[in-house]
């Protein structure tokens, strides 16, 4: 479904709706198959599916298009855009249509896109997709403990104008009130903590945010409140910002002893140096992070025990 967009002297806006979202992303033995997790409609948005080959560096996105009609489209790795290890990758066919960036990561078994169109004739389309490839199980809850932290890097992406770099130059004289918009980056920090005994919970924040071009502007954390770890290793709950329900996240862990964890988030009406705005501002972003007992735990994992 098609979002709306509000242009303003540095932001525009949206509004939301979504559909079903397969991931399907390189397996180690066959580069055509992947596996997925079921994707909330609210966190899938416009995309269908995404199919990214690491190795070729290569990505195409069902679904963003300019109509209901789902359209498949091949992306251009773009290292320049690469945003807290995410690879970025963009397309747009001339100077007149519209421009879309993706992001995505793979790490571990799991793995996650976000993609949004720049702003052109009141509307956008985005949406995220996440999953894994291989098997999943929980860590042994027999011994003490069994929550388990993950910590990592988080990229968004905004239904506001960024530095419109990557934008193809226009016919000189091309009246602008016709031209695309690029949607603008936000990236941040992730952590989570995962118990597993029992039900299972999980619970997190995303930190650390800064939209990329807009440096000066302050941005809200973002609190994943309580949710509960399904038999799968999938979850979904809601977004906090400011005591304040802004949308939703979900995701999956993968691995043995779910060794990381996949997943994305949607909010609107979240940052207030945006309040106001008629639809409010959207975002949709992703985290794929590593356990703090893996192999390589992210900085903020060494932490004094007991």
């Amino acid at each position: 479904m098609r979002r709306y967009w509000l242009g303003l002297a540095a932001a525009s806006a949206l509004s939301a709706c979504g559909g079903g979202n397969p991931f399907a992303t390189p397996d180690p033995t066959d580069p055509d198959t992947g596996t997925s997790a079921t994707i909330p409609e609210a966190l899938a948005g416009d995309v269908d599916s995404v199919s990214y080959n690491a190795t070729d560096q290569t990505l195409t996105v069902t679904g963003v298009g300019l109509d209901e009609t789902p359209f498949t489209a091949t992306y251009i790795r773009k290292p320049a855009l690469d945003r807290n290890g995410y690879e970025a990758y963009t397309v747009q066919d001339n100077a007149l249509t519209e421009h879309s960036t993706a992001y995505v990561r793979q790490a571990e078994g799991g793995y996650a896109a976000v993609v949004m169109t720049g702003g052109q004739f009141g509307t956008f389309q985005g949406g995220t997709t996440y999953g894994r490839d291989g098997s999943y199980s929980a860590p042994d809850t027999s011994t003490p403990g069994g929550i388990v932290s993950y910590a990592g890097t988080y990229v968004g992406l905004l239904n506001i104008d960024g530095d419109s770099g990557d934008l193809l130059t226009p016919t000189p004289g091309t009246d602008p009130s016709i031209l695309p918009g690029q949607a603008a980056e936000i990236t941040g920090d992730a952590f989570l903590n995962a118990d597993f005994t029992g039900d299972g919970e999980v619970k997190g924040r995303i930190y650390n945010r800064q939209i990329t071009d807009m440096p000066a502007v302050a941005v809200e954390d973002l609190t994943l409140t309580n949710t509960t770890i399904a038999s799968d290793g999938s979850f979904t709950g809601s977004v906090v910002a400011d005591n304040a329900n802004v949308g939703e996240y979900g995701g999956v862990f993968s691995g043995a002893d779910a060794a990381s964890v996949a997943g994305s988030v949607h909010a609107e009406n979240h940052i207030e140096a945006f309040s106001g705005n008629t639809p409010p501002i959207e975002e949709f972003g992703i985290f794929v992070l590593g356990s703090c007992d893996g192999a390589s735990p992210d900085p903020v994992c060494s932490q004094p025990d007991p």
